[in-house]
C-alpha cells in the first residue's frame, strides 16, 4: 500500500485506535522516506501518543520532527511542527513553554503566502491553542476570543476529514468557556457542534468527550441521572482509546453524580478508578517533565557553546583589531617624531645661517 494511503488510514484511527496508528507509523519509519514524508510520519507518531496521554512517547518524536523540519526552506513545515510542539507543552501544562514556542512558530506563519489554505489551518490551531491556554488559567472570556478567532480561520477553508477534528475540539473548549461563564444555552450549542463534528470524522474519543460536557452542563442543572446516561454513553465510547485524561474525566463526573444520587457503591467504584487514572496521568506527566528538562539543558549547553564560540571568536577579532590600532598609532608617533626632529634641524640651520 502506497505511504500516502497508509497515513490516510493512520490519522483515520488516531483517536480511536491509537495503538494502530503507532504501529502503521513506526512501519512507515522503517521505510526509505524523503525528509518531508518523515517529518510527518514523527508528527502522526507523536499526535497518536498525546491521544494515548503518553507524552514521554510523543515529546520524543515530535522533537524529531522538529530537528529535521530545521533542515528544511519549508516555511509551512517548520510551522506546523512549531505548533505541534506547542500543543505537545500545553498537554504537560508548560504554558509559558508553549506561548513560547507559538510566537517562534508566528515568525513562519508570516512567511507563508497570503491567503493560502495552509495558513489559514496553521493560524485556526495556534489561536486553538492559546485558547486553551487561557481556559486552564480560569480566563474564559480571554479564551472564548482565541477560540472565535479560531473557527473563523478554520471557516475560511474547505472542511474535511482531518479539519473536522479540530473543529470538533474548538467547539468543546468553547462550550466549557461558556460553561464557566454560566452561560448554559450557549455551552449546550457548542457541545452539540462539538458532537456533530466529532460524528463526521467518526471520532469517537471527541464525541465522548463532548458528551462529558453535556453531562457536567446537567450536573450543574441538578439533573444527575441525565448526566450519567450522558456518561455512560461517552465510557462506551472512549473503551479503545486508552485515553487517560478522557477515563479520568469520566470516572470524575460518574463518582460526583452517582454521590449526588446516593448510589454508594457505584460512587466508591468510580471514585475508585478517577483516582487510579490520576495517578497514572501524574506518572506519565513526571516522565515527560523529566525528558522536557532533559532537552532544556541539552539546548541551553548548545547556546552555551555557541556564545564561548562566538565570545572566542569576537576576541581573537578584537585582538587582531588592537593590535592593528597600536601598530598605527606607533608608525604616527614615529613619523611624528621623525618630523619634529626634521623641523629642528632646519630650524637649527637656519639660526646659524642668520
Amino acid at each position: 500500500m502506497p505511504v500516502d494511503s497508509l497515513m490516510k488510514k493512520a490519522y483515520s484511527e488516531i483517536y480511536d485506535n491509537p495503538d494502530n496508528t503507532i504501529k502503521i507509523g513506526k512501519n512507515l519509519l522503517k521505510k526509505d522516506n524523503d525528509i518531508n514524508t518523515s517529518i510527518r510520519i514523527y508528527m502522526l507518531l507523536s499526535t497518536a501518543n498525546i491521544a494515548k496521554r503518553n507524552f514521554d512517547e510523543s515529546l520524543k518524536y515530535i522533537l524529531k520532527a522538529k530537528e529535521l523540519s530545521q533542515k528544511t526552506n519549508d516555511a509551512k513545515n517548520q510551522a506546523s511542527v512549531l505548533i505541534a510542539v506547542a500543543i505537545q507543552y500545553q498537554q504537560m501544562e508548560l504554558f509559558s513553554k508553549s506561548l513560547e514556542t507559538l510566537n517562534e512558530a508566528d515568525l513562519y506563519l508570516a512567511k507563508i503566502a497570503k491567503n493560502s489554505p495552509e495558513k489559514y489551518i496553521e493560524t485556526a490551531r495556534s489561536y486553538a491553542i492559546r485558547g486553551m491556554i487561557y481556559k486552564s488559567q480560569s480566563n474564559s472570556e480571554i479564551a472564548l476570543e482565541k477560540f472565535l478567532i479560531s473557527l473563523q480561520n478554520f471557516e475560511k477553508v474547505p472542511l474535511k476529514k482531518t479539519t473536522y477534528s479540530n473543529v470538533s475540539v474548538v467547539y468543546y473548549n468553547i462550550g466549557y468557556c461558556y460553561l464557566n461563564l454560566n452561560q448554559i444555552d450557549n455551552a449546550q450549542k457548542a457541545f452539540l457542534q462539538s458532537i456533530n463534528y466529532a460524528q463526521k470524522n467518526h471520532a469517537k474519543s471527541l464525541e465522548a468527550f463532548a458528551l462529558k460536557g453535556m453531562a457536567e452542563m446537567y450536573k450543574q442543572k441538578r439533573e444527575y441521572q441525565t448526566a450519567v446516561n450522558l456518561l455512560q454513553k461517552a465510557e462506551n465510547l472512549s473503551k479503545n482509546t486508552g485515553d487517560i485524561v478522557l477515563n479520568e474525566g469520566i470516572y470524575k463526573e460518574m463518582s460526583d453524580n452517582y454521590l449526588a444520587l446516593r448510589k454508594q457503591d457505584l460512587y466508591q467504584l468510580y471514585n475508585k478508578k478517577y483516582y487510579e487514572m490520576r495517578f497514572k496521568r501524574k506518572e506519565n506527566e513526571l516522565t515527560s517533565i523529566n525528558q522536557v528538562i532533559d532537552n532544556h539543558n541539552k539546548d541551553t549547553s548548545i547556546k552555551n557553546k555557541e556564545i564561548k564560540s562566538n565570545y572566542t571568536y569576537l576576541m581573537i577579532i578584537s585582538s587582531v583589531i588592537s593590535v592593528i590600532i597600536i601598530g598605527v598609532f606607533l608608525y604616527l608617533i614615529l613619523k611624528i617624531k621623525k618630523q619634529n626632529k626634521k623641523y629642528q634641524r632646519e630650524i637649527q640651520h637656519i639660526i646659524r645661517a642668520s
